[in-house]
């Protein structure tokens, strides 16, 4: 007997490629800021949710009023890498659109909230006239492929790169729902010109993720996704990819058969070839063996599991009709973004900008417009939420220099700060328990002292916070993991290492922020007392307290 499926799945099959009721709820259903039930499901896959703000909906309540509904938009861009020009068209639709804030996403992109329904179409009007788009950035497909974004990380960084894309579009749905309803306005072609092998009518299960890491920086948490390539090089050659699988970090708080877990490599690929057939049939596996009657055990990680690691890489093989080869040593030694200028083996300049949980402060919004004036560098955004402003020749180097000193830009800050991480939480995600992205910068302001009471001013401990479990800040990768159970109220995880490759534990459960920093007191205490030498406090508290 076949699973029963989840409401998504008969959504997506009914949804004439994603097409759905979404051209009449946009432009018919003018009395309300939302959509049709079955369209807040297929926005998705164009890269929208529909939020609403949860501060005012007591108020709204009161008044008898709608929700106070409005859509989140997020762009696909690979790699995280726009030129100048486009940097100046996410600004001003910022600014004509939504709050006008501008948000680094962990997965390398820039996602704009508030947007009321009557301006989504120009708003995705205007991105496409840069070349910009938001196709496949949420939804039951791959979603936007993360790479290592510091150009000094290796001198063969944009061969690497350049895989973000190449994946990026292989895996891209081949419906045309997103021209005809929110561009073109018009059909553009038969659904039977629609044909997707990949995808087919069902797409996937749920969500996929995937990273591409170029040691020794795992900056991109490449374990962390469904989907982790780890780039070997040896004498300064790509020699190819260890591919890991399942990894994820989402659970559910009282369900144990939801769990974060990290990737297993499974194997080598050689060649661009095989790397790219290997990536591709990985979805087929997840798309014909994942779980489609319960959304919450549908991410591959739960596939890889069912089956069996053996079993999934037998499977693979048989579809990509080779052996994968054994996998190749590679180690870690790096996560946070290199701050401040460095420079590439060509000589080009580079300047990291500190833009905390990738919330974009007005002041940093202005410089950031004045330095795209001058077009003398391109933009890249950072798996840890930061901004780097590459490609900088060194005739231009004291332009941006001015303007940073003129906006006071590089001011000084914390490791603790600088390794932070958090979600977008309260109030617009449905799912969050907690604060978080709001929050984090006032708790890191109160660790600080007890950091320097310590005499650990030093270290750069990575501290992570969501709003709930299902993990959009990476908090279970993290050294001081904090995850909401309720308001005010967090799990406390401790035990992770500072370089992405091991989960870590629960510790204390729903503390409030006086028994957080009661217990951050102890711990730093006892870590500048009995550590070993050169052990980071992940290490330490999983080796005390976990081992």
């Amino acid at each position: 007997m076949s699973e029963k499926l989840s409401p998504v799945e008969t959504i997506k099959t009914n949804s004439n490629g994603l097409r759905g009721t979404l051209k009449e709820s946009i432009e018919v259903d003018t009395y309300t800021g939302n959509l049709r039930s079955d369209d807040t499901i297929l926005v998705k896959f164009h890269g929208m949710y529909v939020q609403d703000d949860r501060d005012r909906r007591e108020e709204r309540a009161l008044k008898k009023l709608d929700k106070l509904y409005s859509f989140m938009i997020r762009l696909r861009i690979p790699g995280g890498v726009i030129t100048a020009d486009q940097w100046k068209t996410v600004h001003e639709v910022s600014e004509q659109y939504g709050t006008g804030t501008i948000k680094i996403t962990t997965r390398q992109t820039v996602q704009l909230h508030g947007l009321l329904k009557h301006q989504i179409r120009p708003t995705i009007q205007t991105f496409n006239l840069a070349k910009l788009d938001s196709i496949a950035a949420c939804g039951d497909v791959n979603r936007n492929v993360i790479v290592t974004a510091h150009p000094q990380i290796s001198s063969i960084h944009q061969q690497i790169h350049a895989y973000a894309d190449k994946i990026s579009k292989l895996l891209l749905p081949k419906t045309q729902a997103y021209y005809e309803i929110f561009i073109d306005d018009e059909k553009i072609y038969e659904r039977s010109v629609e044909a997707d092998p990949l995808y087919e009518d069902r797409y996937l299960p749920r969500k996929f993720k995937i990273a591409i890491a170029i040691p020794p920086s795992n900056d991109v948490d490449v374990f962390a996704n469904d989907i982790g390539l780890i780039a070997i090089i040896k004498d300064n050659e790509l020699k190819g990819f260890n591919i890991a699988v399942g990894g994820s970090l989402s659970a559910t708080h009282g369900n144990l058969q939801t769990y974060p877990r990290l990737g297993t490599v499974i194997g080598f690929t050689d060649t661009e070839e095989k790397t790219l057939k290997a990536v591709y049939e990985v979805l087929t596996i997840q798309r014909d063996f994942g779980n489609r009657s319960d959304r919450k055990l549908s991410r591959l990680k739960y596939t890889v599991d069912k089956m069996g690691v053996e079993e999934f890489k037998n499977e693979l093989e048989k579809r990509i009709g080779f052996s994968l080869e054994p996998a190749q040593k590679f180690e870690f030694t790096e996560r946070s973004d290199r701050y401040g200028w460095q420079q590439n083996h060509e000589g080009k300049w580079f300047y990291t900008l500190f833009v905390e949980h990738g919330v974009i402060k007005p002041h940093q919004k202005a410089f950031l417009w004045e330095v795209a004036d001058l077009n003398v560098s391109n933009v890249i955004f950072t798996g840890n939420q930061n901004l780097i402003l590459g490609e900088i020749e060194e005739s231009n180097k004291h332009l941006i220099e001015k303007l940073i000193e003129t906006h006071q830009i590089d001011i000084q800050t914390s490791g603790l700060r600088k390794s932070s991480m958090a979600c977008v939480a309260l109030p617009t995600c449905p799912l969050a328990l907690a604060e978080a992205q709001r929050y984090l910068p006032t708790l890191v302001s109160k660790i600080e002292p007890l950091l320097l009471k310590h005499h650990l001013t030093e270290e750069e401990l990575t501290i992570r916070m969501t709003g709930c479990p299902n993990g959009c800040g990476r908090p279970y990768v993290s050294e001081i993991g904090l995850i909401g159970t309720a308001p005010e109220q967090y799990n406390l995880m401790l035990g992770g290492d500072r370089f992405g490759v091991r989960l870590n534990k629960l510790f204390k459960e729903k503390l409030s922020e006086e028994e957080i920093l009661n217990e951050l007191d102890v711990l730093f205490e006892l870590y500048n007392t009995e550590k070993n030498q050169n052990e980071t406090f992940g290490d330490f508290t999983h080796r005390k307290f976990f081992q």
